[in-house]
């Protein structure tokens, strides 16, 4: 009988579990390795809605009367007062992001009532110095249309300045027009007054608008704007004038022409793309 020495005995157990061990890790299928999340697209791809409100800055050249310059010239008229009171605006949009520096929209806007004042005083041929007056009162408002595109030039730390350009329609409407007209006593024997009222007129010109302005990433969904405009929306005028000085009538029209806007915006851009989110295999089932 051959006896073992109870090392050999020990050593020849560990060889045997190690086998065992290696044999029973083959039977086991082996793991995948950790999934990389997919990101899914949203069915709505790079779209987004915007609304915007502001507030304006308007100019236009002096208001002028054709006909009435003609058939009466002047020999010099000096403007005193030419304003335009600022307005509200509100729009909205929708647009396209075609990559992380290029999106273009379609956006429309109502721009509310802005008031305008306008004072000069006129020395007729013949004056010894200027005598007469005309002080000028109408509303404006306008529905504007545009197709604009943007370049945003970059992210730092969450904040992405742009600037775009756009063209489309100006709907611009005068209306409440009235020139209060009063001539003094120089080559006249007494003071005389005439008021003059205007029918309400709309005109559709072109309009083009140039943009600047920074932009905050709230969440991957909401952008803020912050904005500069410059909006060019065309001439304007008045309908037909009729004139009462207690002598005559006379029917005429204003012209205000080159009208423009230096606006103030405060945007909010809507991401209808949902943010990416991970797709992992399923879990693997196996039997023990």
């Amino acid at each position: 009988m051959i006896r073992l020495e109870p090392a050999l005995v020990a050593a020849l157990a560990a060889v045997g579990g190690v086998i065992a061990t290696s044999a029973s890790a083959a039977d086991l299928p082996t793991l995948p390795p950790a999934p990389v999340p997919v990101a899914v697209e949203s069915f709505a791809g790079g779209w987004y809605l915007r609304g915007d409100i502001g507030l304006s800055n308007q100019r236009s050249d002096d208001p002028k009367n054709p006909l009435l310059d003609a058939a009466q010239p002047a020999a010099a008229v000096e403007t005193l007062q030419s304003d335009f009171s600022s307005a509200g605006f509100v729009g909205v949009g929708a647009g396209y992001r075609f990559n992380s520096w290029f999106r273009a929209d379609v956006t429309g806007e109502y721009r509310g009532r802005a008031h305008y004042r306008g004072l000069d005083r006129v020395r007729w041929i013949g004056a010894n110095g200027f005598n007469q007056t005309n002080e000028l009162y109408f509303d404006k408002t306008e529905w504007v249309g545009l197709v604009n595109g943007y370049l945003d030039l970059g992210t730092w730390y969450g904040v992405t300045p742009f600037v775009g350009a756009g063209i489309g329609f100006a709907h611009v409407t005068i209306d409440n027009f009235r020139d209060i007209g009063t001539i003094f006593p120089s080559n006249v024997s007494a003071f005389s007054n005439s008021v003059t009222y205007a029918d309400k007129e709309s005109r559709t010109n072109f309009a083009w608008a140039l943009y600047a302005g920074l932009g905050y990433e709230v969440s991957p969904n909401l952008s803020l704007e912050l904005g500069y405009r410059y909006l060019a929306m065309g001439d304007g005028g008045t309908g037909e004038t009729y004139r009462f000085d207690g002598v005559s009538t006379v029917r005429d029209e204003w012209e205000i022409d080159a009208i423009h806007s230096h606006d103030l915006k405060l945007g909010m851009r809507w991401n209808l793309q949902a943010p990416a989110r991970a797709v992992h295999p399923a879990p693997l089932s196996r039997s023990f």
